[in-house]
């Protein structure tokens, strides 16, 4: 039967119209015509190397897009008054998913996601090391109702539910009723779209929570086959008994594992990550699906308490051993203090010279009005090299919109220009892999993370000569290079340097 091509055409004017009239809001009106309007595009890029996002070699090829879906790969012959992009001397390759991310409140401020769209993501998990929007319906239905130009998931975060259900009284074991309390709202997370639970067990609200009570919501993320995404226990000394705690996790709860941005996290255990990767292969050998995500960056990002594990920050030799096993107060940057804003941007050794004290004074009194957001420099360049060699380690930020660590702005330009182009650590099919079809699997995307007929649209078109970072710690906002375009669901939301004010990302739900 032939088909008439006036059909399509006619179908998209109809919703146009429909949406027009439809007493929707103006965000709800906007997006509704923005699909409808989608559907009657089609574009082809041709010219570029296309590098699919299963690992396998680059090849020369042309790839068509009609609305939101990608319908031919190979050679392409572009049709009459259709869009031609021409990326010669460029690849082509899936749209990057950041499997940890913090812009839950950022796309409420930059909807169009400048930093994280200029760097080549097109989907950010969100809900990370343990905290979440709730519920989780009301924040998937602000997205529809305000979209953003990059798709969204969440994780169910332990520490939400845990203040959720045991108010501020979060230094205890939570008893067996809360502990039920919990699950039952984990399994409602889920019900609602959730991908799984994500816990966050250094922070104070985490910290007091027994391996059984995190068993118990594991399980039920599990029966609704969720993963489990863990910010451990410890990253520092106890990083390896942190580590056998989330392996015995994934056991029996029978759930999958994600160690988020797996690190060697001071000084005192550098080297070690060998000891760390032959945990996690020898679980992998023995059935655990467990699998990890690393920034390209020898600092963390956290809250400077962090930095006392005993919490006892009164006691000056627990705060002269925090500082001494980073490296010492030179490696502590403060980013944000609200108390104290004259000391963002410097360390807490020039904040002590400047005001004739000593660090542990500084950090004793930060500490005593309120806390700091910190980047500490602690962590080998040659432990991130171990992790980033191995082929379960995909690429994340651990940033986000309005970060100020540049992994917020910089992180997967900087895994292609400086890890693959100059220092050769990995291939850049292997890379893209890593940014693209294996965090997509791990968070049930069918639909993304590969360049495949009827897979979703979601593309970046980059210079492989010319793509690298430009953030670093004293201006961690300043945008990379070499990202020449993006498209999420078909349409274009970065290019010629800048933001196209297209909101196409998707609230995307887990289905049952």
């Amino acid at each position: 039967m032939r088909k008439n091509k006036y059909l399509p055409f006619a179908a998209s004017l109809s919703l146009i119209l429909l949406a027009a009239g439809s007493g929707l809001s103006p965000f709800e009106r906007e997006a509704s015509l923005n699909t409808s309007l989608n559907a009657l595009k089609s574009r082809v890029i041709v010219g570029g190397t296309v590098i699919d996002g299963s690992g396998r070699r680059g090849v020369r090829a042309s790839v068509r897009i009609e609305g939101d879906r990608i319908t031919r790969v190979g050679r392409v012959k572009p049709l009459p008054g259709e869009e031609v992009i021409d990326a010669r001397g460029m690849i082509v390759a899936p749209g990057f998913v950041d499997i940890h991310n913090h812009s839950e409140e950022g796309l409420d401020v930059d909807t169009s996601a400048v930093n994280q769209v200029s760097q080549g993501i097109t989907t950010l998990a969100l809900g990370a090391d343990g905290s979440s929007p709730w519920p989780i319906s009301d924040y998937f239905d602000r997205r529809d109702r305000r979209p953003s130009a990059v798709n969204v998931l969440l994780f169910v975060g332990h520490a939400t539910l845990r203040q959720k259900v045991m108010g501020s009284d979060l230094s205890r074991v939570a008893s067996a009723s809360e502990v039920a309390e919990m699950a039952r709202l984990v399994e409602q997370g889920m019900r609602e779209g959730a991908v799984g639970l994500s816990t966050g067990l250094e922070y104070d609200a985490g910290r007091m929570s027994t391996t059984e009570e995190i068993i118990e919501l594991a399980r039920a993320a599990a029966r609704h086959r969720g993963l489990y995404m863990s910010h451990m226990r410890d990253e520092e000394e106890g990083m390896l008994d942190a580590l056998n705690e989330a392996i015995r996790i994934g056991r029996e709860a029978r759930i999958p594992v994600q160690i988020s941005h797996i690190k060697m996290g001071n000084v005192n255990v550098w080297g070690k990550s060998k000891e760390a990767v032959a945990l996690i292969n020898s679980a992998r050998r023995s059935g655990l699906d467990i699998t990890a995500d690393c920034y390209p960056y020898t600092a963390w990002a956290s809250t400077i308490t962090i930095l006392v594990p005993s919490r006892r920050h009164d006691d000056r030799a627990e705060v002269e051993k925090g500082l001494r096993n980073v490296g010492g107060a030179a490696n502590v940057l403060i980013t944000n203090c609200k108390a104290h804003l004259d000391y963002e941007g410097k360390n807490l050794e020039e904040i002590a010279r400047e005001r004739g004290t000593s660090p542990v004074d500084v950090y004793q009194q930060i500490v005593r009005d309120g806390g700091a957001s910190v980047v500490c420099s602690s962590m080998s360049e040659g432990d991130v090299r171990t992790f980033y060699r191995q082929p379960w380690v995909m690429v994340s930020s651990d940033g986000g919109i309005g970060g100020r660590h540049p992994r917020s702005a910089g992180t997967f330009p900087r895994v292609l220009g400086r890890f693959v182009r100059e220092r050769r650590w990995l291939a850049m099919e292997e890379a893209v892999r890593r940014m693209t079809s294996a965090p997509a699997a791990r968070l049930g995307l069918k639909d993304r993370g590969l360049i495949r007929e009827g897979m979703k649209a979601d593309l970046v078109i980059f210079d492989p000569k010319r793509v690298i970072d430009r953030s670093t710690f004293k201006e961690p906002h300043l945008l990379s290079t070499g990202i020449e375009r993006v498209f999420v669901n078909g349409e274009a939301v970065w290019e010629d340097g800048k933001a196209t004010g297209r909101f196409p990302g998707l609230a995307l739900r887990r289905q049952p």
